[in-house]
């Protein structure tokens, strides 16, 4: 995938970061797991830094190194803006 791309992703709205289906089934599938990892007694924390290592592990493998880097530098915004607060689903 090309950077242009990725970038893309990251400048993307929440709306345009969970439109499509496939990325909602996904983000449904993450959910279970983390409630059911919460239920077997892993930590929430623990799991969410976990979780997170995983997904940048797999973008890195996607996309290379660099266009990951560029997605994370915008996150602070992002969680300051409260775009994540507002999509809790824990």
């Amino acid at each position: 995938m090309s950077v242009a791309m990725t970038l893309s992703l990251a400048d993307a709205a929440p709306d345009e970061t969970f439109g499509s289906e496939d990325r909602q089934v996904a983000l449904a599938f993450v959910t279970e797991a983390f409630a059911e990892a919460v239920l077997a007694g892993v930590e929430g924390e623990c799991f969410a830094h976990a979780a997170i290592f995983a997904a940048l592990q797999e973008l890195v493998a996607t996309y290379g190194e660099e266009p990951v880097v560029t997605f994370a530098e915008r996150l602070p915004g992002r969680v300051r803006s409260g775009e994540f607060s507002a999509a809790s689903r824990h």
